[in-house]
């Protein structure tokens, strides 16, 4: 049997709690914001929430609520001085009123045509305000591209329609719509390759993929004021490209902004989201600005009025692989030994179950131990992990080529599973081997015997 150069890559899972929660998360740069106005000591909530999707065709609507602090309940007739704001351009600054401290604008889109606004108005500030018959509705191409819209708030009138207020300031807040943009690029082949990015921020821009350094590179607009700052729970951006696209089907990534190296937890491969697209995630933590600012600060005291993302391929590989079951309740790391299977060699597949919440081992663990060709279970086996961990044996023959899916069954006597799946594939005179769990994906290259082509 030849020597043949293997391409192990492993997949293991992108844990859900990054990714599920994305579509409910708040604050700035979100789907909602919210201000806190001071009037006469009196503190309220003012917050503001936009649909988070630009491309949603059915009723949109922008929610703007104002609630007392202290006793946690609506203001009664408020009347707000609102104005929009969207790639500095202001889509329009109007008086609303609403008697029950909730406003509700309803958003007509259009292609053309001015933007304007439809509802009652009122004779003491010339608000507008909805009635049983007639909501207020925006009419207009308000948003037909997402990005950061940003919203001037004042009140002008509290507790009572004519108990009107004067110079409390203006106070803004920043909310964001996803904004998804495809882009054709070229591989080191010559072949044109198909991106995508999802931002859940602000619109990028300058994306480019070099196929000679095997990186994506892209630019968002960003204030690195600290008020700023200190108003952004997280940044979230996404790339998304073929899997079968393998130049850039790497194990692991590097990310920087602004030059400044990312940590690890900073950049997440996700292959459990999208069944032909891996999609890597920048998921950028108020702690993380910090730092980001202050290593910029090292070079110049001059920052930038953007960032920019890059995203480099490496073969970096770290074992144990990770996968969570779907429902969340376990997580089952695994490794193998030796780390270049063989056949009729025996191979040690070890693992550990844990809490899905807590990662802390679970002693007393049962669990059926399952392996899989073609659908076809070729080897399964009952154990207890006494103290978490736990170790199977199996030996693979000659025969057993193609894919393999290795799976944790019952897992501590309940219907809870994960697994990871092996593929053996030829490709470019290499063997290939695809280890495809929940999610993230990592890749060692050695030199050793396997199967035969």
């Amino acid at each position: 049997m030849k020597n043949k150069k293997l391409i192990i890559v492993a997949t293991i899972c992108l844990f859900s709690f990054l990714i599920i929660p994305l579509e409910n998360s708040y604050g700035h740069g979100w789907g909602i914001d919210t201000t806190l106005i001071e009037i006469d000591g009196r503190k309220i909530s003012v917050s503001v929430e936009l649909p988070l999707y630009s491309d949603e065709s059915n009723d949109k609507v922008i929610t703007i609520t104002a609630i007392d602090k202290e006793t946690k309940e609506n203001v009664k007739n408020v009347t707000f001085l609102i104005g929009l704001f969207h790639e500095n351009q202001m889509i329009f600054r109007n008086y609303f009123f609403t008697p029950d401290g909730n406003l509700i604008i309803h958003v007509i889109p259009t292609k053309q045509g001015e933007t304007k606004i439809i509802a009652e108005i009122d004779s003491l500030l010339g608000a507008w305000y909805a009635t049983d018959s007639q909501p207020i509705q925006l009419e207009g191409n308000v948003f037909e591209s997402g990005g950061l819209f940003n919203f001037e708030i004042e009140i002008r009138s509290i507790d009572e329609p004519t108990n009107i207020v004067e110079d409390l300031g203006v106070y803004s807040v920043d909310v964001s719509m996803v904004e998804t943009t495809d882009y054709e690029k070229q591989n080191a082949n010559g072949d044109m390759i198909n991106f995508r990015t999802t931002s859940y921020f602000d619109k990028l821009s300058h994306f480019n993929y070099d196929s000679k350094n095997n990186l994506v590179t892209f630019e968002m607009p960003f204030n690195w004021n600290e008020k700023i700052i200190s108003h952004v729970p997280v940044i979230h951006e996404e790339i998304h490209f073929p899997k079968n696209f393998t130049d850039f089907l790497a194990p692991s990534y590097t990310g920087k902004i602004n030059g400044i190296y990312l940590f690890k937890s900073n950049v997440i491969i996700d292959d459990y989201t999208k069944e032909d697209e891996r999609i890597v995630h920048f998921i950028i933590l108020q702690d993380h600005l910090q730092y980001l600012k202050q290593e910029q600060k090292k070079i110049s005291d001059d920052l930038p009025n953007y960032m920019l993302f890059t995203l480099e391929a490496n073969d970096k590989v770290e074992f144990p692989m990770s996968a969570m079951t779907r429902d969340g309740k376990f997580q089952v790391d695994l490794s193998w030994d030796p780390i270049d299977i063989e056949p009729n060699k025996n191979s040690k597949f070890i693992f550990t179950i844990r809490d899905g919440n807590t990662g802390q081992p679970l002693r007393q663990s049962t669990y059926d131990f399952v392996i899989l060709q073609n659908n076809v279970e070729i080897y399964k086996t009952s154990g207890k992990a006494e103290i978490g961990g736990q170790s199977e044996d199996y030996t693979f023959p000659e025969s057993q080529t193609g894919p393999t899916v290795i799976r944790f069954e019952n897992i501590r006597g309940t219907d809870s599973t994960t697994e990871f799946g092996l593929v053996v594939v030829p490709e470019f005179g290499a063997m290939v081997i695809l280890i495809l769990a929940s999610g993230l994906i990592s890749m060692i290259t050695i030199n050793k015997k396997f199967f035969k082509i």
